[in-house]
């Protein structure tokens, strides 16, 4: 069984940390990645050891690598291509009859939420996505909510497997001082870690909102990613006055080092699937407060764990704050994070997500 993912490659969230860490568990001879741009992604692919081939378009729009696309699959005896987000999806809807393979695609966040904001260009592209589900053989959920959306839009449920995220757990780092020190941060501070990409979906204004009607100097923020909402979002803050809050990292490589030096990480999410910040949290011993989206309720299982709030409450959201504050004041969060860590350990390993998706692989060939 030879299997081809394909995605844009300009990813920096979570689907990139999907793919990357997915792939790098199969056996080598067996997975290819292709990528339309070379980035972050690729290159922690290539690092990782994964074959990584780049079909360079001129622009998005530029249809001339399909044929090569095509072409390849062709040549190298592709099983199944497995797609990752709208851009692969639309392309490949024009070029799978041109192949012999079966088609899968993960879906990782909600498609009617995927362009928001987008205008007229972000309808289009919004009708596109949609119109390419119709093509394609298979799906991967990564949350049962994210099931029950494509069975909302007509996709029929025996097309559809509920595959959860997973990571490798590992033992927490030591909590990183020089780290704490370098960014200005002090033991007394409390700290909360927000690793998303800066898109209007995932929040920020949200968190931002709560942050500043807390009015508590104590509390630090960190905002850990990139994406288009970047200058909205610092404006925001000089907006608020929370320069001496907030600290905008950018994209980062050292997050297990960031949640050792943070007392609660933060998801703020219109809509989300199963998210690999929390569950790298969870690694780290780090509870959390989530908006209700995706399969958050399945990770924060008990309200020793974490907190999750209805999507969108800021009042519900502030009153999380205030009460992981003041557990981190008694000295009890730590414990929270103990059994987020615990229950998450136990469920949502990689060596799961990587044997379910060979035993749906398998049996999509002997349909």
């Amino acid at each position: 069984m030879k299997i081809l993912h394909l995605i844009s490659g300009g990813e920096t969230g979570g689907s990139r940390k999907h793919v990357v860490t997915l792939l790098a568990k199969f056996p080598k001879e067996q997975i290819c990645l292709a990528v339309f741009q070379e980035g972050a992604l690729s290159q922690e692919a290539k690092d990782a050891g994964i074959r990584v081939e780049v079909f360079r378009q001129k622009s998005r729009y530029d249809l001339s690598v399909l044929h090569q696309l095509a072409s390849f699959i062709n040549k190298e005896a592709f099983d199944i291509l497995h797609t990752h987000g709208p851009r692969a999806n639309f392309l490949t809807t024009l070029m799978i009859g041109k192949t012999n393979c079966r088609w899968v695609t993960t879906i990782h966040s909600d498609p009617k939420l995927d362009f928001m904001k987008g205008g007229l260009k972000g309808k289009l592209f919004t009708k596109l996505n949609l119109w390419s589900y119709q093509k394609i053989h298979y799906f991967f959920a990564v949350s049962e909510r994210f099931k029950q959306n494509l069975m909302e839009i007509g996709i029929r449920g025996e097309k559809i497997q509920t595959i959860y995220n997973g990571i490798d757990f590992t033992s927490p780092v030591p909590q990183a001082d020089p780290l704490r020190e370098d960014l200005g941060l002090s033991q007394e501070d409390f700290i909360m870690a927000f690793i998303a990409r800066l898109h209007p979906v995932k929040g920020h204004n949200l968190v931002l909102n709560a942050l500043h009607n807390l009015n508590n100097p104590r509390v630090k923020l960190l905002l850990i990613g990139d994406g288009p909402n970047r200058q909205e979002i610092d404006e925001k803050i000089k907006q608020l006055n929370l320069q001496s809050q907030v600290l905008m990292l950018g994209f980062r490589k050292d997050v297990a080092d960031l949640y050792s030096i943070s007392d609660v990480a933060l998801l703020a999410s219109e809509s989300e699937s199963f998210p690999l910040s929390l569950l790298e949290a969870a690694n780290q011993e780090v509870p959390v407060i989530t908006t209700d989206v995706g399969g958050v309720k399945e990770l924060v299982l008990e309200p020793d764990m974490g907190w999750v709030v209805p999507v969108g409450d800021q009042a519900a959201y502030e009153r999380a704050i205030n009460f992981a504050y003041e557990s981190w004041e008694k000295g009890m969060l730590q414990e929270k994070g103990k059994s987020l860590r615990k229950h998450a350990e136990e469920n949502f390993s990689l060596d799961n997500l990587v044997k379910l998706t060979t035993e749906t692989y398998s049996k999509l060939l002997k349909q």
